[in-house]
């Protein structure tokens, strides 16, 4: 039997199946490679090419293996883009999930783990966030990943689907094995913008408001090291495995960082001068989120390993340098 990664050629799923495969799992990758990286693709595993857009593709994926457990990544994950083009994320997050949904169950393959989001929360209401925080997105890629939570518990009531949905806080670093080289593509998010200001791909880079009432002025934010969001996969498989309930868990540390922490940081690691302007708050965009995960560690035995900022720069930075 074997695990399906949807998503599996990308930059969290690629670390999940390096994780699968270390913990001794089979896995089929299923990846259209429009953000994924051939050369980041565990060896150990199998390769379709396709889509979850496609349910020709699903249908035959699930015909020629005997797939235990899907493992759900494929996703557009920017949410400033899916302000601007809620289209896009609606056909691919949405539909993509419900043709993946339905081909799994026509092929009696009821256990889903689901890459979920910290975006599903909105504006937070107290800090740390846990999962009895209220669910109201402020951005439409918040949204489609809400819409899929629920549409998952439809499925558990009607059709027996058992799921673990976990709900990421900012994933970052590298493969502390080095295993990963391939860089992110189109990467929006704060850390592979700094690296790329560290590499001289970009001239500097705009940090949106400094009045926030934070320790530096910056906003803060939860950073995971993808290697430990990567292990939390596993856990949830092995959860489905072995109980009957359904799962929904934070993945965060409690600790929060700002932008300037990041920046001078990643000056210390690199050597390397990281420009900057300060330009007005964005829209959306909370003073702080950092988020508590007592429920993954008590359920799953969850436990950051990486996730200090230090490591996390790190080893992105050698990825980076390259």
């Amino acid at each position: 039997m074997s695990i399906l990664v949807t998503g599996g050629a990308g930059y969290i799923g690629s670390h999940v199946v390096y994780e699968l495969g270390d913990a001794g799992y089979e896995t089929v990758i299923l990846d259209d490679l429009s953000l994924g990286l051939i050369q980041n693709i565990d060896q150990r595993a199998e390769f379709v090419e396709g889509s979850t857009n496609n349910p020709a593709d699903l249908k035959q994926i699930f015909s020629d293996h005997h797939i235990e457990t899907v493992i759900h990544l494929a996703a557009w994950k920017a949410a400033g883009e899916s302000m601007e083009n809620p289209t896009k994320y609606a056909h691919n997050n949405m539909i993509g999930t419900i043709n993946l949904l339905n081909a799994a169950l026509n092929a009696t393959v009821d256990q889903i783990v689901f890459s979920s989001t910290a975006a599903v929360y909105g504006y937070p209401e107290y800090l740390p966030v846990d999962e009895n925080h209220r669910l109201a997105p402020i951005n439409f890629y918040g949204f489609t990943k809400l819409f899929i939570e629920d549409m998952l518990k439809w499925y558990s009531q009607l059709k027996g689907l058992r799921f673990a949905a976990l709900r990421y806080f900012n994933a970052a670093g590298y493969d502390v094995k080095g295993r990963i080289k391939g860089k992110e593509k189109n990467p929006a998010n704060l850390i592979p913008v700094v690296m790329e200001v560290a590499t001289r791909e970009r001239e500097g880079f705009e940090i949106f408001g400094n009045d926030y009432e934070t320790s530096d002025g910056p906003g803060i934010r939860d950073y995971n090291h993808v290697n430990d969001l990567a292990s939390a996969h596993v856990l949830a498989l092995e959860y489905l495995k072995n109980e009957s309930t359904n799962l929904i868990v934070n993945l965060a540390t409690g600790d929060g960082h700002s932008v300037l922490d990041v920046v001078n940081t990643t000056e210390k690691i690199s050597g390397k001068k990281i420009p900057f302007k300060v330009v007005g708050r964005r829209m959306g965009d909370p003073a702080e989120l950092t988020a508590i995960s007592n429920l993954a560690e008590d359920v799953l035995g969850w436990t950051t390993r990486y996730s200090d900022l230090k490591t996390i720069l790190q080893t992105t930075w050698d990825i980076y340098k390259k």
